[in-house]
């Protein structure tokens, strides 16, 4: 089981290491543009709070990352258990305030992620 809590875990960190690729600095492009349904406009006027936007989601990645690397098991546990509450709530945060589908894009893989690493705990 912790192959697979490991694999979803992993999956989550990629996503938001997408995430901010699209933020920092693929915002005004066209790609990142239909990805967030910006304008061009808006994406030049808003480059600079996207970039920061970015590195939070970098800092998500990072640190799910390095949960699954720790070399205390347990502890790494504990890091993974954090950030994804953390994907969480920023998810039910985004789609409260921003755009609904942020729920299932990066709410729903880190509740699976989430329930993973728990059955992997309780094993």
């Amino acid at each position: 089981m912790a192959w697979i809590s490991s694999i979803f875990v992993a999956i989550v960190a990629i996503e938001h290491i997408y995430i901010l690729i699209l933020e920092m600095f693929l915002w005004t492009k066209p790609r990142a543009r239909k990805v967030f349904g910006t304008s061009r406009q808006f994406a030049e006027e808003t480059k600079a709070l996207a970039a920061n936007q970015g590195l939070y989601n970098g800092f998500l990645a990072v640190g799910l990352l390095w949960g699954l690397v720790h070399p205390n098991g347990g502890f790494g546990i504990q890091i993974q258990i954090f950030f994804l509450l953390c994907v969480l709530v920023a998810a039910i945060y985004g789609s409260v305030t921003a755009k609904r589908s942020i729920l299932i894009t990066q709410g729903l893989p880190a509740c699976i992620a989430f329930v993973f690493v728990l059955i992997h705990v309780l094993q």
